[in-house]
């Protein structure tokens, strides 16, 4: 399902295109270097900033990098150093950052300023240890004991291109292959998120256990063709058709064992793609994927993510009956327009605020009005695996971990195992499984803010759970 995270934060995700930098004539201080900082959220959240200043040729440059969010060389057009003050500022994510320089120059005091914000910020020349990255240590490394290869094909749907990474056990073949197909938003072939790559995690245990894995950019993203901003999980069935057809194509790999693996919203366009008459998988893996109605994944999942927040009953029955009500909004009112405009009335608390808390609401509140409205929200809301589900023939299996705040498994997976089952579906596989996060890491309370801060990438008992499974229904056939 997709992600919230606060407006800070996703500026840093969103404006990583490389420009030429500029600078200020060199004057005052040495401060050049690098430097380390830790930038507190309202959120609670601790986001890492190492930022890079360099002296070119007597301009001073610098770059920011974020390691948690993967966000590196993030330009920095001025930065000018007036006596001991520095004042820094990116265009790109519309930031700026205001400081003193200690009298040591070890140490710059100061402001970073964002989305109307003002949050303290304190940089000190970094070390070896604060200008690493977050700790991966699942992180695949060559030497690999199979075979990888970068492919394009196309999707069912005319016109679009798409591109990815095949890995093929070592040997003759033929082998089973399955094809990953991300969450919600414009994912790369990795599923890159944090620092996390669990598409590649994923792909190098099940390549090295015998089974071939396609994962792919999504369309509009890194070398695939297409738009990302339009698409929806019925778009993205089609892309995971032609994945299939592509599969069968290649010689080494059975044509009778391919199978389709989704995450989150990846499973509904794997379920729409399994529900074709011709081409379909010949088995699911669905990772935290919905089962019932959108708008009753949507609305616990606003509850889940409060009750992290508060205990009280009032403010959760406020914060469901919100939600609903935008729901509803979005289901009813086709006009993006007047949908947005009604959204905004509705997340806009009608009392009397200060004037920059005011406008930070507003600008909130139309993001969310703008994302909810989208065709790939839209498709999301409109969306019933409950009539979906029953034409799944293929064995499925469904994991989903108990600490999802996203796509509760306590709901998700009855609904799932009730309506295969019910259609008559014999090899249904549905497990809970503890502990685990909508990422399927091990996790304290499952909160979005616990992402970047986890080291591991994907549970190794989720990793056994999908490998032996798949092993069980590749070789027994």
């Amino acid at each position: 399902m997709r992600l919230s995270f606060s407006g800070l934060s996703s500026l840093f995700l969103a404006f990583l295109t490389s420009t030429s930098l500029l600078g200020a004539p060199l004057a005052g201080p040495n401060v050049g270097g690098r430097w380390a900082g830790t930038l507190r959220l309202p959120s609670g959240n601790n986001l890492t900033f190492i930022i890079n200043i360099k002296d070119n040729g007597g301009r001073r440059t610098a770059t920011l990098d974020v390691p948690s969010q993967g966000a590196q060389s993030v330009p920095i057009d001025q930065v000018e150093l007036r006596a001991d003050s520095l004042l820094m500022t990116s265009t790109q994510i519309k930031a700026s950052y205001a400081g003193r320089l200690t009298g040591d120059g070890q140490q710059i005091d100061g402001r970073w300023q964002q989305n109307g914000k003002k949050l303290p910020l304190v940089l000190q020349r970094a070390t070896s240890t604060t200008t690493s990255g977050p700790k991966r240590p699942q992180e695949p490394a060559p030497p690999f004991p199979y075979r990888e290869e970068q492919v394009r094909f196309t999707s069912k749907d005319p016109g679009v291109q798409l591109a990815g990474t095949l890995t093929v056990p070592a040997g003759t073949g033929p082998f089973p292959a399955v094809v990953l197909l991300s969450g919600s938003g414009a994912q790369d072939r990795d599923e890159s998120v944090f620092g996390h790559h669990p598409f590649r995690v994923i792909a190098d245990y099940l390549t090295r256990r015998g089974i071939a894995v396609l994962r792919f950019d999504d369309r509009g993203v890194g070398q695939s063709g297409g738009n990302s901003t339009t698409a929806t999980a019925a778009d993205y069935a089609k892309d995971a058709q032609g994945a299939l057809a592509f599969l069968r194509s290649r010689p080494g790999l059975n044509p009778r064992q391919l199978g389709l693996m989704g995450h989150s919203e990846g499973g509904t366009a794997a379920i729409t793609a399994a529900s074709q008459a011709q081409g379909g998988p010949a088995f699911l893996v669905l990772l935290a994927t919905p089962g019932v109605p959108g708008i009753d994944v949507l609305s616990r999942q606003a509850m889940d993510l409060a009750r992290l927040k508060t205990q009280d009953p009032k403010v959760l029955a406020s914060t469901e009956q919100r939600q609903r009500n935008m729901l509803t909004i979005v289901q009813q009112t086709q006009d993006n327009v007047r949908a947005q405009q009604q959204i905004i009335k509705v997340l806009t608390p009608a009392v009397a605020l200060p004037p920059d808390m005011a406008e930070q609401i507003h600008k909130a509140a139309e993001a969310q009005a703008v994302m909810v409205t989208s065709p790939a929200f839209r498709h999301m809301l409109a969306d019933n695996p409950q009539k979906t589900l029953p034409t799944v023939k293929c064995p499925v299996l469904a994991l989903n971990g108990s600490k999802d705040l996203q796509v509760a498994a306590s709901v998700n997976l009855p609904a799932i195992e009730k309506a295969l089952k019910g259609a008559g579906n014999r090899d249904v596989t549905t497990q809970e499984l503890p502990g685990l996060n909508h990422l399927f890491q091990t996790a304290k309370t499952g909160a979005q803010s616990e992402y970047s801060q986890i080291e591991e990438t994907f549970s190794p008992i989720a990793l056994q759970s999908i490998g032996d499974w798949l092993v069980q229904r590749t070789t027994k056939r």
